[in-house]
Protein backbone atom coordinates (compact mmCIF):
# COMPACT_ATOMS: atom_id res chain seq x y z
CA UNK A 1 0.00 0.00 0.00
CA UNK A 2 1.41 3.41 -0.96
CA UNK A 3 1.97 6.15 1.58
CA UNK A 4 -1.04 8.11 0.35
CA UNK A 5 -3.28 5.05 0.39
CA UNK A 6 -2.10 4.12 3.88
CA UNK A 7 -2.88 7.59 5.23
CA UNK A 8 -6.31 7.47 3.61
CA UNK A 9 -6.97 4.14 5.33
CA UNK A 10 -5.99 5.43 8.76
CA UNK A 11 -8.73 5.96 11.33
CA UNK A 12 -9.52 9.54 12.16
CA UNK A 13 -9.92 8.57 15.80
CA UNK A 14 -8.41 5.68 17.74
CA UNK A 15 -10.20 4.63 20.91
CA UNK A 16 -7.69 2.48 22.77
CA UNK A 17 -9.10 0.24 25.48
CA UNK A 18 -6.43 -1.23 27.76
CA UNK A 19 -8.01 -4.15 29.56
CA UNK A 20 -7.84 -4.50 33.31
CA UNK A 21 -6.41 -8.00 32.90
CA UNK A 22 -3.20 -6.37 31.64
CA UNK A 23 -2.98 -4.11 34.66
CA UNK A 24 -3.99 -6.28 37.59
CA UNK A 25 -4.99 -9.72 38.82
CA UNK A 26 -8.75 -9.60 39.37
CA UNK A 27 -9.23 -13.27 40.18
CA UNK A 28 -6.43 -14.18 42.56
CA UNK A 29 -4.31 -11.52 44.30
CA UNK A 30 -6.59 -8.54 43.67
CA UNK A 31 -3.50 -6.38 43.20
CA UNK A 32 -3.00 -3.62 40.65
CA UNK A 33 0.31 -3.60 38.76
CA UNK A 34 1.26 0.06 38.65
CA UNK A 35 4.51 -0.78 36.88
CA UNK A 36 2.42 -2.18 34.02
CA UNK A 37 0.43 1.06 33.89
CA UNK A 38 3.73 2.93 33.76
CA UNK A 39 4.95 0.80 30.85
CA UNK A 40 1.74 1.27 28.87
CA UNK A 41 1.78 4.99 29.66
CA UNK A 42 5.17 5.23 27.96
CA UNK A 43 3.72 3.55 24.86
CA UNK A 44 0.71 5.88 24.93
CA UNK A 45 2.93 8.94 25.22
CA UNK A 46 4.75 7.94 22.05
CA UNK A 47 1.48 7.23 20.23
CA UNK A 48 -0.08 10.56 21.19
CA UNK A 49 3.08 12.40 20.14
CA UNK A 50 2.84 10.74 16.72
CA UNK A 51 -0.94 11.25 16.39
CA UNK A 52 -1.89 14.25 18.54
CA UNK A 53 -5.59 14.84 19.02
CA UNK A 54 -6.58 11.48 17.57
CA UNK A 55 -6.41 9.13 20.56
CA UNK A 56 -8.79 8.50 23.45
CA UNK A 57 -7.76 6.14 26.24
CA UNK A 58 -10.30 3.90 27.94
CA UNK A 59 -8.83 1.99 30.85
CA UNK A 60 -10.22 -1.17 32.33
CA UNK A 61 -10.91 -1.04 36.04
CA UNK A 62 -9.16 -4.29 36.85
CA UNK A 63 -8.83 -5.30 40.48
CA UNK A 64 -9.75 -1.82 41.71
CA UNK A 65 -13.24 -1.88 40.18
CA UNK A 66 -14.05 -5.59 39.98
CA UNK A 67 -15.06 -6.22 43.64
CA UNK A 68 -17.05 -2.99 43.72
CA UNK A 69 -18.89 -4.07 40.58
CA UNK A 70 -19.85 -7.35 42.21
CA UNK A 71 -21.18 -5.56 45.30
CA UNK A 72 -23.20 -3.18 43.14
CA UNK A 73 -24.80 -6.07 41.26
CA UNK A 74 -25.75 -7.66 44.59
CA UNK A 75 -27.34 -4.45 45.92
CA UNK A 76 -30.76 -5.07 44.35
CA UNK A 77 -32.62 -2.66 46.64
CA UNK A 78 -30.43 0.41 46.06
CA UNK A 79 -31.19 2.11 42.72
CA UNK A 80 -28.12 4.34 43.14
CA UNK A 81 -25.65 1.67 44.28
CA UNK A 82 -23.67 2.12 41.06
CA UNK A 83 -22.38 5.49 42.27
CA UNK A 84 -19.89 3.50 44.36
CA UNK A 85 -17.98 2.74 41.18
CA UNK A 86 -16.95 6.39 40.96
CA UNK A 87 -14.11 6.15 43.49
CA UNK A 88 -12.18 3.09 42.22
CA UNK A 89 -12.72 4.09 38.59
CA UNK A 90 -11.25 7.52 39.27
CA UNK A 91 -8.29 5.98 41.10
CA UNK A 92 -7.51 3.97 37.98
CA UNK A 93 -7.91 7.00 35.70
CA UNK A 94 -5.71 9.04 38.00
CA UNK A 95 -3.00 6.37 38.04
CA UNK A 96 -2.88 6.69 34.26
CA UNK A 97 -3.12 10.48 34.28
CA UNK A 98 -0.19 11.07 36.62
CA UNK A 99 2.05 8.71 34.66
CA UNK A 100 1.06 10.19 31.32
CA UNK A 101 1.54 13.75 32.50
CA UNK A 102 4.99 12.82 33.78
CA UNK A 103 5.78 12.05 30.13
CA UNK A 104 4.48 15.34 28.84
CA UNK A 105 1.03 14.16 27.74
CA UNK A 106 -1.93 16.48 28.30
CA UNK A 107 -3.92 13.68 29.92
CA UNK A 108 -7.32 14.66 31.33
CA UNK A 109 -9.49 12.19 33.28
CA UNK A 110 -13.18 12.46 32.44
CA UNK A 111 -16.28 10.89 33.97
CA UNK A 112 -18.63 9.24 31.48
CA UNK A 113 -21.59 9.75 33.83
CA UNK A 114 -21.86 13.32 32.54
CA UNK A 115 -21.61 12.24 28.88
CA UNK A 116 -24.34 9.62 28.69
CA UNK A 117 -28.01 9.50 29.59
CA UNK A 118 -30.82 7.15 28.74
CA UNK A 119 -33.92 9.05 27.69
CA UNK A 120 -37.39 8.07 28.94
CA UNK A 121 -38.03 6.29 25.62
CA UNK A 122 -34.94 4.11 26.13
CA UNK A 123 -32.72 5.77 23.53
CA UNK A 124 -29.33 7.08 24.61
CA UNK A 125 -28.05 10.63 24.32
CA UNK A 126 -24.32 11.36 24.19
CA UNK A 127 -22.84 14.66 25.36
CA UNK A 128 -19.22 14.51 24.23
CA UNK A 129 -18.43 18.05 23.08
CA UNK A 130 -15.77 18.41 25.78
CA UNK A 131 -13.98 15.33 24.44
CA UNK A 132 -13.84 16.87 20.98
CA UNK A 133 -12.53 20.16 22.35
CA UNK A 134 -9.79 18.42 24.32
CA UNK A 135 -8.74 16.44 21.26
CA UNK A 136 -8.59 19.66 19.26
CA UNK A 137 -6.01 20.88 21.78
CA UNK A 138 -3.92 17.74 21.38
CA UNK A 139 -4.97 16.41 24.76
CA UNK A 140 -5.61 12.78 25.70
CA UNK A 141 -9.00 12.14 27.33
CA UNK A 142 -8.78 9.32 29.88
CA UNK A 143 -12.04 7.42 30.43
CA UNK A 144 -13.05 4.27 32.27
CA UNK A 145 -16.05 2.28 33.44
CA UNK A 146 -18.67 4.43 35.10
CA UNK A 147 -22.37 4.67 35.84
CA UNK A 148 -25.11 6.42 33.88
CA UNK A 149 -28.66 7.65 34.39
CA UNK A 150 -31.28 5.23 33.07
CA UNK A 151 -34.71 5.91 31.62
CA UNK A 152 -36.21 5.11 35.02
CA UNK A 153 -33.97 7.61 36.80
CA UNK A 154 -31.76 4.98 38.43
CA UNK A 155 -28.03 4.45 38.00
CA UNK A 156 -26.56 1.54 36.06
CA UNK A 157 -22.97 0.39 35.59
CA UNK A 158 -21.39 1.14 32.23
CA UNK A 159 -18.59 -1.33 31.59
CA UNK A 160 -15.37 0.06 30.17
CA UNK A 161 -16.02 -2.18 27.15
CA UNK A 162 -19.17 -0.13 26.48
CA UNK A 163 -17.46 3.26 26.78
CA UNK A 164 -16.11 3.43 23.18
CA UNK A 165 -19.70 3.46 21.87
CA UNK A 166 -20.19 6.81 23.60
CA UNK A 167 -17.45 8.33 21.42
CA UNK A 168 -18.54 7.29 17.93
CA UNK A 169 -20.28 10.52 16.95
CA UNK A 170 -17.46 13.00 17.50
CA UNK A 171 -17.24 13.66 13.76
CA UNK A 172 -13.51 13.03 13.50
CA UNK A 173 -13.67 10.55 10.64
CA UNK A 174 -13.54 6.75 10.72
CA UNK A 175 -13.26 5.32 14.24
CA UNK A 176 -11.12 2.34 15.15
CA UNK A 177 -11.60 0.73 18.55
CA UNK A 178 -8.70 -1.44 19.67
CA UNK A 179 -9.17 -3.58 22.77
CA UNK A 180 -5.84 -4.71 24.22
CA UNK A 181 -6.30 -7.77 26.40
CA UNK A 182 -4.42 -10.81 27.70
CA UNK A 183 -5.37 -13.05 24.75
CA UNK A 184 -4.71 -12.77 21.02
CA UNK A 185 -8.38 -12.33 20.10
CA UNK A 186 -11.33 -14.74 20.00
CA UNK A 187 -9.72 -18.18 20.13
CA UNK A 188 -11.37 -20.98 18.16
CA UNK A 189 -10.48 -23.52 20.84
CA UNK A 190 -8.51 -23.52 24.07
CA UNK A 191 -5.40 -21.48 24.89
CA UNK A 192 -2.96 -21.47 21.99
CA UNK A 193 -5.61 -22.33 19.39
CA UNK A 194 -5.98 -20.24 16.20
CA UNK A 195 -7.68 -16.88 16.47
CA UNK A 196 -10.88 -16.02 14.65
CA UNK A 197 -9.79 -13.46 12.06
CA UNK A 198 -13.14 -11.78 11.47
CA UNK A 199 -16.52 -11.63 13.16
CA UNK A 200 -19.64 -10.14 11.60
CA UNK A 201 -21.33 -8.00 14.29
CA UNK A 202 -24.72 -9.04 12.91
CA UNK A 203 -23.96 -12.75 13.42
CA UNK A 204 -22.78 -13.30 17.00
CA UNK A 205 -24.74 -16.50 17.66
CA UNK A 206 -22.15 -18.85 16.18
CA UNK A 207 -19.28 -17.10 17.94
CA UNK A 208 -20.85 -17.53 21.38
CA UNK A 209 -19.89 -21.21 21.33
CA UNK A 210 -16.26 -20.07 21.34
CA UNK A 211 -16.45 -18.03 24.53
CA UNK A 212 -14.98 -19.44 27.71
CA UNK A 213 -17.08 -19.32 30.87
CA UNK A 214 -15.92 -16.74 33.40
CA UNK A 215 -18.83 -16.50 35.83
CA UNK A 216 -16.60 -14.87 38.46
CA UNK A 217 -15.94 -11.87 36.21
CA UNK A 218 -18.22 -8.89 36.83
CA UNK A 219 -17.76 -7.67 33.24
CA UNK A 220 -18.85 -10.85 31.47
CA UNK A 221 -15.32 -11.58 30.24
CA UNK A 222 -14.90 -12.11 26.48
CA UNK A 223 -18.61 -12.41 25.73
CA UNK A 224 -19.36 -9.03 27.24
CA UNK A 225 -16.42 -7.49 25.41
CA UNK A 226 -17.51 -8.88 22.05
CA UNK A 227 -21.12 -7.80 22.49
CA UNK A 228 -20.01 -4.27 23.35
CA UNK A 229 -17.62 -4.06 20.41
CA UNK A 230 -20.23 -5.52 18.06
CA UNK A 231 -22.57 -2.70 19.05
CA UNK A 232 -19.90 -0.18 18.03
CA UNK A 233 -19.19 -2.10 14.81
CA UNK A 234 -22.87 -2.00 13.85
CA UNK A 235 -22.60 1.78 14.11
CA UNK A 236 -19.68 1.85 11.70
CA UNK A 237 -16.58 1.47 13.88
CA UNK A 238 -13.77 -0.92 13.04
CA UNK A 239 -13.17 -2.94 16.21
CA UNK A 240 -10.14 -5.09 16.96
CA UNK A 241 -9.31 -7.43 19.84
CA UNK A 242 -5.62 -8.19 20.22
CA UNK A 243 -3.04 -8.97 22.88
CA UNK A 244 -1.41 -6.12 24.73
CA UNK A 245 2.37 -6.15 25.14
CA UNK A 246 3.85 -3.72 27.64
CA UNK A 247 7.35 -4.44 26.24
CA UNK A 248 6.44 -3.50 22.65
CA UNK A 249 8.65 -0.99 20.86
CA UNK A 250 5.63 1.20 20.15
CA UNK A 251 1.92 1.12 19.30
CA UNK A 252 2.01 3.15 16.10
CA UNK A 253 0.82 0.21 14.00
CA UNK A 254 -2.61 0.69 15.60
CA UNK A 255 -3.16 3.52 13.12
CA UNK A 256 -1.98 1.48 10.13
CA UNK A 257 -4.30 -0.40 7.75
CA UNK A 258 -4.84 -3.87 9.21
CA UNK A 259 -2.96 -5.67 6.39
CA UNK A 260 0.11 -3.64 7.38
CA UNK A 261 0.08 -4.73 11.02
CA UNK A 262 3.00 -6.89 12.20
CA UNK A 263 2.67 -10.53 11.19
CA UNK A 264 3.24 -11.59 14.80
CA UNK A 265 0.20 -9.62 16.00
CA UNK A 266 -2.84 -11.93 15.68
CA UNK A 267 -6.20 -10.27 16.22
CA UNK A 268 -9.94 -10.58 15.73
CA UNK A 269 -11.59 -7.89 13.64
CA UNK A 270 -15.24 -7.14 14.36
CA UNK A 271 -16.71 -5.21 11.45
CA UNK A 272 -19.34 -5.46 8.76
CA UNK A 273 -16.64 -5.67 6.12
CA UNK A 274 -14.27 -8.64 6.22
CA UNK A 275 -10.69 -7.91 5.16
CA UNK A 276 -9.38 -9.83 2.18
CA UNK A 277 -8.12 -13.30 2.97
CA UNK A 278 -10.26 -13.84 6.05
CA UNK A 279 -13.16 -16.17 6.65
CA UNK A 280 -16.43 -14.22 6.92
CA UNK A 281 -18.36 -16.60 9.14
CA UNK A 282 -17.38 -17.88 12.60
CA UNK A 283 -19.56 -20.94 12.03
CA UNK A 284 -16.73 -22.45 9.98
CA UNK A 285 -14.61 -22.65 13.12
CA UNK A 286 -17.13 -24.37 15.39
CA UNK A 287 -15.53 -27.78 14.93
CA UNK A 288 -12.54 -26.42 16.87
CA UNK A 289 -14.60 -24.99 19.70
CA UNK A 290 -14.08 -26.34 23.21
Amino acid sequence: MTGGDARAAEPGLLVLKVGGSLLSDKQHTGETDYTAIDDYAALLADLVAAYPGRVVLVTGGGALCHPVGLRIKAAKDDPYAAVALTEPAFLMRWAWTTRLRARGVRAVPLQVTSMLEERPDGTRAHHTAVVGRLLAQGALPVLSSDCFLTAEGTLRILSSDDVPAVLLDLGLGPVRVVALTDVDGIHTGGPGSPVLAHLDPDDLAAARALFWTDAWDATGAMEGKVEALADSARRGAECVITRGDRTAADLRHLFAPLPDWPQDAPRTLISRHAPSGTTPSPALFLENAP
